[in-house]
């Protein structure tokens, strides 16, 4: 999550499609009422739910860099390994969290430890393969607000399949 207006980096996070898809999300702030969470990682990642994140994180004032690379599913499983192995995260360490794990996984050694996203972003996006796109809104500035919305969209639509 990057700042409309200064370009720096908010937070960062990672998603893992191994043989669960989880979001880890150190020190992050969301919350969703059908989204299991322990120790800082999400679990049950539905598209329904990947969408509720990023539309929670991208507003006014942020938007979201997505970066994605395609990864063997040895490195998927020690990617979710380590993610559920970290603990809860500190305030502040979300990317310095990331960047450690990801140089623990074959093929992203060469990421150095950062505490800064917007650094990690750049070292992730020279990984030949990976691919970098935004995500943008302009709803309210308020983050709360987005998660609260988000959150009442996902039991919507949990209650629509559950009938």
């Amino acid at each position: 999550m990057i700042s409309t207006r200064t370009g720096s980096g908010a937070h960062t996070s990672l998603m893992i499609s191994g043989s669960e898809r989880v979001i880890f999300d150190p020190a992050g702030s969301f919350r969703a009422d059908v989204v299991p969470i322990k120790n800082d990682v999400l679990y049950g990642i539905t598209p329904n739910v990947e969408r509720a994140y990023r539309s929670s994180h991208a507003r006014e004032t942020h938007f979201a860099r997505i970066q994605t690379i395609e990864v063997t599913p040895q490195q998927a499983e020690i990617a979710l390994q380590l993610a559920k192995q970290m603990g809860p995260v500190s305030s502040a360490y979300c990317a310095n969290s990331t960047s450690r794990l990801l140089q623990q996984v074959p093929g992203f050694e060469q990421i150095g430890t950062t505490f800064y996203p917007v650094k990690l972003s750049e070292q992730f996006g020279q990984i030949p393969g990976v691919s970098t796109t935004e995500y943008r809104e302009n709803d309210d500035a308020d983050l709360q607000k987005g998660l609260a919305a988000n959150n009442a969209l996902l039991n919507q639509q949990s209650g629509a399949l559950a009938q």
